[in-house]
């Protein structure tokens, strides 16, 4: 039955990917009035997150930037499907990376870097850029779908300039791999993190909020330099990311202290631009 889904998908998907991008974007406000219009997809949960997150703003307010974001994750996901063919010169223009000196400043040196990155849309485009813009390796690490046909399909749009998927359970090993040697490291920090997960707590946008400790504790072993990854969107389908340094020597913090770093520096991006984060995530469950 999967396989059977995946072919049925499959033309429709490179049918979608082959369309324009004025093209995209007006399927797209049909995608948005859909989903959220007419089938309301997680509508209470995304009120909900945005009422908790700011409960300074007024109602009006609030809608106001659901309704942004409701368009901004249609736009998303057909953005997604756009990079079965998205080309490396489309993504140049349409990603920019403000400072990319500033991480060969560590990997000519033969350094490794870790890039903390929250799920600010259109962070599935950030690790293109960054794949298809470095001589060095960007390594995502990911959790593989349980669908085959699709996984193998999102391993190979995620990879296509290059960018090394990891699976998530081949973490540790793969990253010893890399001991010594210069890549970007690129981890979501926002994520809800499992029960049996070592998780630190915090308060993060007016909520407690248990953080994966991931990001601390891989930079901590690897002896990385962490760099917050701050994506904004400039106008529609375009995007750029600069990279803020956050800890040169992990060593030397304090437990916790690179993990309220990272989680400060995406609530000040989230504060500056609330509609393209994933408000739909049960964040706080």
């Amino acid at each position: 039955m999967n396989k059977v889904s995946y072919y049925l998908s499959l033309p429709v998907l490179y049918l979608i990917a082959l369309l324009p991008f004025p093209i995209l974007y007006l399927l797209s406000n049909c995608l948005k009035f859909i989903i959220f219009d007419i089938i309301g997809y997680r509508k209470e949960v995304i009120i909900t997150n945005l009422k908790n997150s700011f409960p300074y703003k007024t109602e009006q307010e609030i809608q106001q930037i659901a309704n942004k974001f409701y368009l901004n994750f249609t736009d998303m996901l057909l953005e997604c499907v756009k990079m079965l063919t998205l080309s490396r010169k489309q993504i140049a223009e349409r990603f920019i990376i403000t400072n990319p000196e500033y991480l060969l400043t560590y990997q000519d040196k033969g350094k490794g870097l870790i890039a903390v990155v929250g799920h600010m849309i259109n962070w599935e485009w950030a690790g293109l850029i960054q794949s298809h813009n470095s001589p060095y390796p960007a390594l995502v690490i990911y959790k593989p779908l349980k669908n085959e046909k699709f996984d193998e399909l999102v391993l190979k749009i995620r990879s296509k300039f290059n960018a090394v998927l990891i699976p998530m359970k081949q973490t540790l090993r793969k990253l010893i791999s890399y001991r010594d040697k210069p890549f970007l490291l690129i981890l979501a920090g926002d994520q809800y993190p499992g029960k049996k997960d070592s998780t630190y707590k915090t308060t993060f946008l007016n909520q407690p909020t248990h953080v994966f400790m991931g990001t601390e504790k891989t930079a901590k072993m690897m002896n990385c330099p962490v760099v917050f990854c701050d994506i904004r969107k400039t106008e529609r389908g375009r995007y750029k990311v600069t990279f803020f340094p956050l800890v040169e020597n992990p060593n030397d913090t304090a437990e916790g202290e690179i993990t309220e770093m990272h989680i400060n520096q995406l609530e000040k991006a989230i504060n500056e631009q609330p509609e393209i984060w994933l408000w739909s995530h049960r964040r706080w469950k």
